[in-house]
This record gives C-alpha cells, structure tokens and sequence, in this order.
C-alpha cells in the first residue's frame, strides 16, 4: 500500500506540473487493450486488477489508464474505508512504470489487444484522458458495483455503444459475490471467512455475465466472446507480458459444509465434556466465545445500519453471533468465581440458542435465503451445548 500511495503521488505531481495530451495528432496510428493482472498474495490484490492500455504504434509510446490507485494519506481516509465511501482514482502513467510493481511482486499480466477502429480508440483515449485530469479522476469505490474492473468495463461499453453491456446481460452462471469473493480469498483463510460472515443475503444473487465483470478475470474471459456488429471477434490478439509466479485461488467457491459440521460437533462434545471435569475452565472458554459472538455481532450490525457496505445489510449471521453476547460475560465471570450468575443468565443462553435454530429455519425460506449454513452447522452446536451444560451448572450454584 505504501509502495502504491507514494506512486500515486510521484504519478500526480508528475502530470499535474508537465500534462499529458488530451488527443493524439491524427498521422500517428494507434493500439488500445485490456492489461490484466493476476490475484497477488496481499489481501488488497486477491482480485486480481486491471488497466486499459492505449499505444502508439509509431513511437512505441503507451499509456495505462488505472483506476486502482487510492492515497492512504488523505484525510479520513480510514473513516471513509470503514463507512463504505473510500475514494480511488484514475491515473495515467507510462504502461512499463504500471508494470514494474506486477514484475517485483510477482503477478502474471497478459494484455488482449482489441479490434477497435482509429476513431473509436482516440475516442476511448479522449474520454480516458479527461476522466484522469485531477478534478475528474476520484470515485467513490464500491468492492462490487465501482471497481477498477467496472470501470474498465463501462470504458469500453461506452465506446461500443453499448454492446458488451448486450452480449453480457445472459443468464447466469451461477456466480454470485458471495462465491467470488471467498473463491479468490481463499488462499487467505481468514479473509475468506470474513467475507462468508460478513455478506448478507444482497450478495447471494445469481450474476450476470455483465455482474460478474466485477473480477478482472472474468471481465477478460468474457472478452473473449464478444463479438463485434460485423461478426470479428472484440479481442484480436493476446499476449503475456509478465509471467505469473505465485499460487493461484481456486476455480470455484470450496465446499466446507462437512467441515463446519465436524468442527460443531467437535466444539458441543468438548463443552459437555469441560462441563462434567472443569466447569471453570468451561467459564473461561464460555467468555471468550461470547466476547468475540458479540463483537462480531456489533460489527455486523454495523455494517447493516452504520454503513454504506450495501452487500453485508440484514445478515442472518446475526442470529448466531449477536451482540446480546456481551451481556452475557458477567455471568461468565461469576461462574469462574463458582458464584450463582443472574436469573436471566438461563433465559438467555437458551435465547441465543433459539436464534441460533431460527438462522437455520431460513436456510427453508427460499426469499429470504442467505448462504450461511456453514455458519449454522458449526455454531448451532456450540449454542445448544452451552446453553444445556452451563444451564444445568448454574442451578447447582449458590448466590
């Protein structure tokens, strides 16, 4: 991130004191593509990136047009990340300084050179070169809706009059945001998982081709397939220009339903076992998963009415991690002193429990949906094991 924040401004300060011609002059010939580059290792590049790339046949000179970059140094920077309004920009530089931070890291780049004609492609460089003047080039940056990929997307649509947009509307392969981003997180497991808790039911829609753009790889497969209004193919030619040295994510979502079971189960049979030798030791464990249920909880509750991050609103995972949890720790401390908890300590426990069996009973309901029954296999246990072994303990203890 740093790397990328002190580029940026190099970049800025550079064009904002020399400029860059808004047209090109009309004897020189000129090549326009789709540079993408390949998930890298730092949680900020496992979707991978993409750039439109404008060349100059005659004097060898090309332009990127990125609009992946974002200034960590701006003020509210870090507020405006955790509220959903985060700002990127576009930024025109020399192709090869673009590539030179993909090479160091690692990252393969190919580039799909595009059968557009003389006009279309000094339109597109037009358009690209006023969108990167500095009172232009900011968007507010939505993961899904408003990346560097949909930005590239739309580019190109506009300058073909709206056919990719035509060709792409098809039926959906069964992708969704939910899918998409814990398939390229994985390599990542937490990331992965935070994405899987922290998704509601919104991320679970069947995409577009169109939608699945969102992904610069997908955007570069489904290149691949449009046709022009004469019948030639969008793509006339690719090219490697960087080979690709890191592992790759896999090529579909994981499976890990039996897993989360067997962790449940694991987790429930461990409870009772605490609860019949250590019920102190119980308490203690009991605590902590429920600091961490309700924190988890807050956050999600958060996204849901104190953010834009439109993707994470109504989670159900708020049924099993909530953030009535908290109110839950005095009565871990006073079972770890053997003291008799509150009278409601019951009431809730098998509260929560209930709320648990409740994000189950959705997994039923086909319109409210969410794709969380991993999450239900694997806390649903803990639930009702908690709330039956460390129920029956605090009736046997005395204020």
């Amino acid at each position: 991130m740093a790397m990328f924040r002190g580029l940026l401004l190099l970049v800025l300060a550079f064009f904002s004191q020399a400029g860059f011609s808004q047209t090109v002059p009309p004897e020189y010939t000129l090549r326009a593509g789709v540079i993408t580059m390949e998930p890298g290792e730092e949680f900020w590049a496992r979707f991978g990136h993409d750039a439109i790339v404008i060349e100059n046949l005659q004097t060898g000179e090309s332009m990127s047009f990125n609009f992946g970059f974002f200034d960590m140094g701006e003020p509210g920077f870090f507020g405006n990340f955790i509220n959903g309004h985060m700002q990127y920009q576009l930024v025109a530089l020399p192709t090869e300084d673009d590539l030179q931070h993909y090479r160091e890291m690692g990252r393969g780049v190919g580039v799909q050179w595009l059968n557009l004609d003389q006009k279309q492609i000094r339109d597109l460089y037009t358009a690209l070169a006023v969108n990167a003047r500095p009172e232009n080039s900011r968007y507010t940056y939505d993961y899904y809706k408003a990346n560097c990929s949909t930005r590239v997307r739309n580019s190109l649509d506009a300058v073909l009059n709206g056919q990719i947009k035509t060709q792409l509307s098809s039926p959906s392969l069964g992708n969704s945001y939910r899918s998409e981003s814990v398939r390229l997180a994985w390599p990542a497991k937490w990331m992965a998982m935070g994405f899987h808790l922290g998704l509601g039911p919104a991320a679970d829609a069947p995409l577009s081709r169109w939608d699945e753009a969102f992904i610069p790889m997908r955007l570069r497969d489904s290149l691949r397939e449009i046709k022009l209004a004469d019948g030639k193919p969008l793509v006339s030619k690719e090219e490697e220009l960087l080979p690709h040295r890191l592992s790759m994510p896999p090529s579909d979502m994981p499976a890990w339903k039996k897993t989360a079971f067997m962790i449940g189960i694991f987790l429930a049979i461990g409870i009772i076992f605490l609860a019949r030798r250590t019920p102190r030791l119980l308490a203690f464990a009991a605590g902590i998963f429920w600091l961490i249920a309700g924190l988890l909880g807050c956050l999600m509750l958060f996204i849901w009415i104190g953010s834009a991050h439109w993707a994470g609103y109504r989670n159900a995972n708020l049924f099993l991690l909530s953030p009535l949890a908290l109110a839950l720790l005095p009565s871990a401390w006073c079972l770890l002193r053997r003291k008799k908890p509150g009278k409601y300590f019951n009431g809730l426990l098998w509260f929560m429990a209930a709320s648990a069996a409740v994000a189950g009973f959705l997994q039923m309901l086909p319109f409210l949906a969410q794709q969380n029954f991993e999450w239900v296999l694997m806390l649903l246990p803990v639930h009702l094991a908690l709330a039956k072994s460390l129920g029956n303990k605090a009736d046997t203890l005395q204020d």
